[in-house]
């Protein structure tokens, strides 16, 4: 299986842990960091999710 993840994904953990929705939708993203981890489902990008992170001022 493949997956992709949108910048909102990569972001998720970063932001305010009060509220539940926001942690589970953190919960389900580290799950699925570890899938991909142990190799269960393959990571795909595109060219616009790197330009997006690419104008990212904070590294």
């Amino acid at each position: 299986m493949r997956i992709y993840l949108d910048n909102c994904c990569y972001n998720r953990p970063y932001d305010d842990q009060s509220q539940f929705r926001i942690y589970l939708e953190t919960q389900a993203k580290l799950y699925i960091q570890e899938l991909i981890k142990q190799d269960k489902i393959e990571l795909v990008t595109s060219y616009i999710l790197e330009y997006e992170n690419s104008k990212n001022r904070f590294l």
